[in-house]
């Protein structure tokens, strides 16, 4: 095969990467809310500071690999070379400055994109109770009484504080274009702070494998006007389906692949109802491995273990039975 031959393979080759790449959604590239933007900035500032070391070295290595190759008889030949203190200065000296402005960064990043603190605005949140299942996610509006599965909605330039936890094994809350993901988790209570700063319909995922069901364990995150949010509530108020207590279990159930599910009503106690029955069996099973006796902490260790035994040996499953 001639040169020529070779060198148009390799160009064809060059463009490989791009075409694997045409298909892919870089979701954390195209931010829609202000979460999601100061994330998109922190991971440029931190690549382009890195790079100020990797592209030189890269450079570098390319270089003194031709300079100093067996056919080149120009290049100085030093044997009993050993020290440079400008070199030292410069191998040294830029790494540490690049590592105290990335401290420093990340310091102040930390806790202005702490998932936990409420974001600055006028506006009155929108609280969203989110449990994550076997594997579908349910969503609970405490204000307006209402509930869905697979789908939410909010108004744009709002505040949406979410209150998260798990009735199964753990997973991971991430609407990647709005910003930070956080776990859902049994007994635990999680909290996210996100807004959106434009209308559309984004994609939420668990980023945190869960099992058989795990691929389909998606939804939909609706930014809309204050009107159309009020629109989308009626929709869901219209719904001939209710969700309390009694129907909960039924939902619970492992599905997959499952529709975005409207519920008109739903029991208000029923996110509580939910937190506190992981984290009041964990208490029992902690009494149990304490060795505590009595009827009454064995009836509990008895409906702990009842309520836990689904879970066992399944991925992503983390319970600390003493955990508060």
């Amino acid at each position: 095969m001639k040169k020529e031959q070779y060198t148009g393979i390799l160009k064809r080759l060059a463009w490989l990467p791009m075409l694997m790449l045409g298909g892919c959604n870089m979701a954390l590239f195209d931010p829609k809310g202000q979460v999601g933007a100061d994330e998109k900035s922190l991971i440029i500032t931190a690549t382009l500071l890195m790079l100020i070391v990797v592209v030189p070295v890269i450079l570098m290595t390319l270089g003194f690999a031709w300079k100093y190759r067996a056919s080149n008889t120009k290049a100085t030949y030093m044997p009993d070379w050993s020290h440079s203190t400008k070199i030292e200065l410069v191998v040294w000296l830029v790494p540490c400055l690049i590592i105290a402005v990335l401290g420093w960064i990340t310091w102040e990043s930390t806790h202005k994109l702490d998932p936990y603190r409420p974001l600055d605005s006028e506006v009155k949140p929108v609280t969203i109770q989110a449990i994550s299942l076997d594997w579908k996610w349910l969503f609970i509006y405490p204000e307006q009484g209402i509930a869905t599965v697979n789908e939410i909605a909010f108004p744009k330039d709002t505040p949406v504080n979410f209150q998260i936890t798990s009735d199964s094994v753990m997973n991971s809350f991430f609407i990647p274009q709005l910003g930070s993901q956080i776990y859902s988790m049994a007994g635990m209570l999680t909290k996210l702070h996100l807004i959106a700063n434009e209308e559309g319909v984004f994609d939420g995922i668990s980023a945190n494998y869960s099992g058989g069901g795990f691929s389909g364990m998606k939804f939909k995150a609706i930014s809309t006007s204050e009107q159309g949010f009020q629109d989308w509530v009626a929709k869901v108020k219209a719904s001939p389906q209710t969700l309390n207590l009694d129907q909960y279990p039924e939902l619970v159930k492992p599905t997959e692949n499952v529709p975005a599910t409207y519920f008109a009503t739903v029991s208000p106690e029923l996110f509580s109802h939910v937190l506190n029955k992981w984290e009041h069996a964990g208490h029992a099973m902690a009494k149990a491995e304490k060795g505590e006796h009595g009827e009454a902490a064995h009836e509990e260790a008895a409906m702990a273990g009842h309520d836990m035994s689904n879970m066992q040996g399944m991925p992503g499953m983390q319970m600390n039975p003493s955990q508060e």
